[in-house]
């Protein structure tokens, strides 16, 4: 995410399979036939619409012990007064319409026109990114019920009044704004087919993910705090781009989101730096076994009806822009090892000090693969993307 003409993608350059896009799971998981189901066709099962891995795996699940359910439970009050501050009430709160031609004016229509001319001026890759990123956060339902997952922090009866429970859900209802925002900024655009588009976001809802955090807030934490900032480097490379293009509104839209979810990884690193603090081996064990896993982005799932490397054709164009790299995910990786003084933990079983040695070391190796890689690029091709009508993208 740090040059407009960024050539390399971490997919394509056969980097080792640690190297992932933050929001990528590189084996496809859909079927090979990309017959749509049309409407009222009942004839189809329906796990025809609900798209699964083709390869099978071993699933781990509720792998924390009590003892630390417990750990959870004690840190109530504290994330009470440490975490909760990082939610704005929802009065102080920017909402979408701010950024949107306003319906009840009467030059509503001319500032659509006006949104529309500035879109014609985006070229097709950049759309295929900000759909791509739009679809991301509109599967928030995923994302929720995966936090409700965890065992010691679950929102247990919908509305529980912990501060565990009362974080998701206020975390959740301010990301649940960033999708509602691009949907209605490309609605509004006329330059995406919105209707592949909401099937996409369909699919993915349907499909769910599966990141291997086996019920466990440690691995959660981890996650979350690697996520969130890849997230904020995405949207602000999205911002910055839309700049670039003269586009002043969408700017600031992406980089409002870019802000919100700087926020919230502020909140959740947090959550991780006080873990390591009161439990340091079990973290950093933790955080390495997530490195090995590869932080996958939520929508590794995503698909539309017709291509069956859907996600990996959208990171790709996203690697080529520099809206997210290998570089970055080296980056965020080191970026968190100093946040959580991981090289200074002492003292650590033996089990801990692997790890610590393991994330340690792991920037670097991924820097030096992808430069190797870099120098080993092939010519890129072209392919169609049913978000953008169908027209060819350069990968």
């Amino acid at each position: 995410m740090t040059s407009i003409s960024c050539h390399q993608d971490f997919h394509t350059l056969k980097l080792p399979s640690f190297v992932h896009c933050p929001k990528a799971h590189l084996v496809s998981t859909r079927s090979t036939s990309s017959r749509e189901a049309l409407p009222g066709n009942l004839e189809k099962p329906l796990g025809h619409a609900l798209k699964k891995p083709q390869h099978s795996v071993s699933t781990v699940t509720h792998s924390m012990p009590p003892e630390k359910i417990e750990l959870f439970k004690s840190l109530e009050d504290w994330v009470k007064t440490n975490v909760l501050i990082h939610l704005k009430p929802v009065e102080k709160c920017w909402q979408p319409q701010h950024f949107l031609p306003d319906p009840t004016s009467d030059e509503f229509l001319e500032q659509v026109v006006e949104l529309r001319e500035r879109a014609m001026e985006l070229p097709d890759d950049y759309f295929v990114v900000l759909v791509g990123d739009m679809i991301t956060e509109e599967a928030l339902p995923t994302y929720q019920s995966l936090l409700n997952g965890y065992d010691g922090i679950a929102d247990e009866t919908g509305s529980s009044l912990s501060p565990w429970a009362d974080w998701i859900r206020g975390w959740s209802a301010e990301e649940n704004r960033h999708g509602d925002l691009l949907n209605k900024y490309l609605y509004l655009s006329g330059r995406v087919d919105m209707n592949q588009i909401e099937k996409t976001v369909q699919y993915l809802i349907g499909s769910g993910m599966d990141i291997k955090t086996e019920n466990n807030p440690y691995l959660g934490m981890v996650y979350t705090s690697f996520q969130e900032r890849a997230t904020s480097i995405s949207h602000g490379n999205t911002a910055r781009l839309a700049k670039y293009y003269d586009d002043i509104n969408l700017a600031q839209i992406c980089g409002t989101i870019a802000s919100d979810e700087k926020r919230h990884e502020t909140a959740y690193t947090k959550i991780m730096k006080k873990l390591f603090e009161l439990d340091p081996d079990a973290s950093v064990i933790a955080f390495a076994d997530m490195m090995r896993k590869k932080i996958t982005m939520p929508a590794h799932f995503m698909y539309d009806g017709h291509d069956d490397d859907l996600f990996l054709h959208f990171s790709t164009i996203a690697q080529r822009l520099g809206v997210y790299t290998a570089m970055d995910y080296a980056n965020i990786l080191d970026f968190l090892v100093d946040k959580w003084n991981v090289e200074k933990l002492s003292p650590l079983s033996p089990e801990g000090r692997k790890a610590q040695d393991y994330v340690c070391g792991l920037g670097p190796k991924i820097r030096r693969l992808e430069e190797r890689a870099r120098l080993k690029s092939k010519e890129r091709y072209a392919i169609p993307f049913s978000w953008i009508f169908n027209r060819s993208v350069k990968l």
